[in-house]
């Protein structure tokens, strides 16, 4: 029997058709921990809240939070940090691609002493693109050195005020993965299967990944914004020069104009990233709250609540009673 306090935050999007099963394998899997099980509703459109109250009302361990509206990925993950109540917590998706069975072994690897621990998939079961793109920015990564554990994922077990201590750092790109390192060095990895997604779509278009990934090498590497100032530093010499052998009739129009586009397309290149980095600086301004909170089984941060004030009628009826 294992009697941790362990909190399993479950982010979920539209999720109607998979919340059920998440929380009977979780339940099968880890039901020997002081378990918690934390849904965080963020702003779905179908009945995803709907079957989460159901199994509150059925469950005491499950609590959950609803979001005002979509918040993203970040906003979920991070309010459940923030709200669970067990010493640790494990992050698992709704998608269960990640078994929950899995979670014994990280949680082995953390009571040697490790304030987080990181599951790293043995064979990827995504689309090629997925493993492609995963696989170019962690080595992109590595060569700005960022201290990303190699091959780390959302599949993480760690210490619940570690991980909150990140998220009341109010960073305007939350990448948790590249600010646990920052925090503390007591950080390992273990293997960990991963299985083929079987129901609900990713979240995570290509688009989105890209985005993604320019904001961790942007936000948390200076060496992007050094590069992107060098590239422009020698497009305009480059232009510069190019124009001088032009006029000079070193070289010929055609030449000339040839080595200037491809000096501009450098230069494009960098500017792309200096403007990237002027948006982070712009979202580190005063701004709305990372999420706000519509709905909840158990008690927040009045700051985090849409509406401040509500109290007890953010609370499912079972536990209004308790309050009262």
């Amino acid at each position: 029997m294992h009697r941790l306090g362990l909190t399993a935050v479950v982010p979920c999007y539209d999720e109607a058709d998979s919340v059920a099963q998440t929380h009977a394998e979780i339940v099968a899997a880890l039901g020997d921990y002081d378990l918690e099980l934390l849904f965080v509703d963020d702003g779905s459109a179908d009945d995803t809240l709907a079957e989460i109250r159901r199994l509150a009302a059925a469950d005491p361990r499950v609590q959950y939070l609803s979001f005002s509206r979509n918040f993203g990925f970040e906003a979920a993950f991070s309010a459940g940090y923030k709200y669970a109540r067990k010493p640790w917590l494990v992050h698992l998706d709704a998608d269960l691609q990640f078994p929950p069975a899995e979670v014994h072994h990280l949680v082995e690897r953390a009571l040697e002493g490790y304030d987080a621990v990181f599951g790293v998939r043995r064979a990827r079961h995504d689309p090629w693109h997925r493993r492609w793109g995963a696989a170019g920015y962690h080595w992109l990564g590595r060569r700005l050195r960022l201290r990303i554990p190699a091959g780390a994922t959302t599949f993480r077990v760690l210490r619940t005020e570690l991980a909150r201590r990140v998220v009341e750092l109010r960073l305007g790109t939350p990448y948790f993965l590249a600010t646990v390192p920052l925090l503390t060095s007591r950080i390992a990895t273990v293997p960990v299967e991963h299985r083929p997604r079987t129901r609900g779509t990713s979240k995570f278009r290509l688009g989105r990944l890209i985005g993604h990934a320019l904001e961790l090498y942007v936000a948390f590497s200076r060496r992007a914004v050094h590069g992107a100032a060098v590239l422009l530093l020698l497009a305009a010499l480059a232009s510069a020069g190019l124009a001088v052998a032009a006029f000079a009739g070193w070289l010929g129009v055609a030449a000339a104009l040839g080595g200037g586009l491809l000096a501009q397309c450098f230069a494009l290149a960098g500017g792309a990233v200096l403007l990237r980095y002027t948006v982070l600086v712009a979202d580190a301004q005063p701004r709305p709250a990372m999420f706000y909170i519509r709905e909840a089984s158990i008690r927040v941060d009045p700051a985090d609540e849409l509406f401040p004030g509500a109290g007890p009628a953010l609370l499912i009826p079972a536990q209004r009673e308790d309050a009262a």
